[in-house]
Formats: structure tokens, sequence, C-alpha cells
């Protein structure tokens, strides 16, 4: 049984800006490129909305970054899922011994060594098949006990005078809910709640609230007072670090800017947009393949029948299904001078990011 949802009521200052940023997913070159484009100020207030570590190649020394950066500016943080590895409660991930142990030894579930793989590492301690749990408790909570104590001390759930930070969202039943559950609510937009509050939450890829177009831009619907702000960051291969930027406590004027790590040249003809297009994503991505290229790959998307080229990199699984990752054929609107961000440069054309959007341009780049 997971502990009951942690709340902290906090006020805001009245001067500087509030920015709110999810999903870093112990990558540190994105969340130093994005407090870089910020030019922060001592009056600004970050809030970060949770999954800190967990998925990228720097979670330990993300988290020791965001330890620093609380002791130089205003900060303020929520717990993720991704982020919930110890409480007064358990000394681990919350489910069981054999979790840790089955998630360490699999590298992660495949995405690379995560927090405690690397505090592994750091100590020297050998993630050997029959490794000691006692003994692996004993020796991350000796020489990782300030970490601990960090993660430890955030909240599940920060509400201000107007505004609610929460990484996962709010459950129909809150009052009845455990922690975990506001920390993994899955699809939190899309189950018809409305808040008297705004509510800015991380969690789910907002790409995924997208059906023919994948923009990793935060969704705002001001109907719902809901903001949804993980721009997939590490988790897709065109992902990106959103901040979602609130001028001064109280406002409703959100901004947002987000920094990728692809570079950026300039568009030189331009570009009608495609009419038709897909956008395969996860969770309904599984595909057949008609034609196996060596760069390219027809497939067919199971469940509409659409037919479209993929990269054949983006292809992964076996045993008859065969799913890929996130991918699109969509052709971008550009105009001459357009900036867009290059995430594959192919021998047919440029998969882009133009103001967030991903889709293919077939000129030639400045």
């Amino acid at each position: 049984m997971i502990a009951p949802a942690r709340i902290e009521r906090r006020e805001l200052p009245e001067k500087g800006r509030v920015i709110a940023i999810s999903d870093v997913h112990g990558s540190l070159r994105y969340l130093k490129g994005l407090l870089g484009k910020l030019s922060l100020t001592p009056e600004d207030t970050l809030v970060f909305c949770g999954d800190m570590v967990e998925k990228g190649p720097q979670s330990l020394e993300t988290l020791r970054f965001l330890m620093r950066l609380r002791e130089e500016r205003r900060c303020l943080f929520v717990l993720g899922n991704c982020d919930y590895w110890y409480d007064d409660e358990f000394p681990t991930k919350p489910c069981t011994g054999r979790y840790v142990r089955d998630y360490l030894l699999s590298d992660g579930n495949g995405l690379g060594p995560g927090l405690l793989a690397q505090m592994c590492a750091e100590v020297g301690f050998e993630l050997r098949p029959d490794f000691c749990m006692d003994a692996f408790r004993e020796a991350l909570g000796a020489a990782f006990a300030r970490e601990f104590e960090f993660l430890a001390s955030m909240p599940q759930l920060i509400e201000t005078e107007s505004y609610i930070f929460v990484h996962g969202g709010i459950p129909r039943d809150a009052a009845r809910c455990d922690g975990w559950s506001f920390m993994k609510d899955d699809n939190f937009m899309n189950q018809g709640l409305k808040f008297g509050k705004w509510v800015i939450a991380g969690h789910w890829p907002v790409v995924l609230y997208r059906e023919r177009v994948t923009d990793a831009r935060p969704v705002i619907d001001r109907e719902s007072r809901i903001v949804s702000i993980d721009g997939g960051c590490v988790l897709k291969d065109d992902g990106q670090l959103n901040a979602l930027i609130i001028p001064h406590n109280g406002s409703e004027d959100f901004a947002y800017t987000w920094y990728d790590p692809f570079p950026v040249r300039r568009v030189k003809s331009a570009q009608a947009a495609g009419e038709n297009s897909a956008y395969i994503r996860w969770g309904d991505n599984e595909v057949e393949i008609l034609e196996r290229g060596e760069e390219f790959s027809r497939v067919r998307h199971v469940r509409t029948g659409y037919e479209l080229d993929i990269l054949t990199k983006y292809l992964y699984g076996g045993s008859g299904v065969v799913k890929c990752n996130d991918c699109t054929d969509y052709v971008l609107p550009l105009a001459p001078g357009d900036e867009v961000s290059v995430v594959e440069a192919t021998s047919r054309g440029y998969l882009v990011k133009h103001e967030g959007v991903s889709g293919w341009y077939f000129g030639e780049l400045e």
C-alpha cells in the first residue's frame, strides 16, 4: 500500500515569473540548455513537476544539479512516478524488493542505467544476479542519504492561490486516492475534468494528445483549466524540454519556450503542407512491414491500414509483432528563411521541427 498523497500549500511571491518544467528524465544537457534560454532573475520561481530522473543518461548528476539549484534559486518540486524511489515507509521503489531487483538487472528495462544503478556504480556495488537486497539498501542508504532525503521531501501536489502543480494529474476521486494516483495519471487531459484553479501537469507527453500532427508544445485547455507540458524529452526521437512561463502570480497569460539539441538550419525554398498524413505514436504503434529497406521501410499501420514509409531504424520487436518509434509522414508548410531543427538527415529529405511541430522537408537547407 502506497502512502496517501502529500499535498503542500504554498504562497507564490507577487513579483517574478513562475516557470514550470517537467519530465527532465535525467537529461542534464536539456535542462541546462533550457535554463540558459530563460534569462532567470532572482525574483523568478522554478517549479519542477516531476520525473526529474530515470530514462536519460545522467539521473544522479541531474538530481545533484537540482539540489544545488535549490540553494541558488527559488525552486519548488513535486514528485513524479520516476522519482519515487524513497519515502518514510519504503527505502526504495514502493512496490517490492523483487521490482527493484528486476529493474536493476534489466538495465532499467532497456532504457539504460537509472538512478539506483548509477548510485551502485559510484560506490562500487556490483549488480550480480544474486546480489543481496539488504546489502544494497545499506550501501545506498549510507552513501546517498542527502539525495534520498531530497526526494523524500517532495510532495505529490503543490497548491497555490491560482495554480496546482502535479506530475500525473488529479484523479476524479482524488480524496480517496493514494500518492501514486497523482504521480501516474495517464491521459489526464482526456478524462473530461474541469477545475477552478489552473492545473499544470507533466507525465503524459503532449504529442500523445494530438491525432495527425506531432506537436511537442504545451497544451493549454482554457475550458478545463489544464496545462500539459511534457515535451517528450529523451523519450521521443524529436522530443524537447518545455518551460511554461507565467509572467506573474495569478496571470493566465501563459507563454512557453523549449530546448532541444538539434542543429538549426534555414529553409531555402517554400513547401506546402501535405494533404494527407499519419502520426503513429506510442500505444498505437503496431505495424506490418510491407517492404523492408536499408534506410526506409514501407509499413502498414495495423489499426488504420494507413501505409507510409518510415525509417527502418525506428522499427523494433519481433515474433510477428513489429512496432515503431513515433513517426509521421507529415509534410511541413515552410517558407524561405524559416528556421528548422534537423532531427534526421536522410537521402530523401529532412525530418525537421518548426515551432515545435515535426514533419518532413524536401528542399535544400542553408
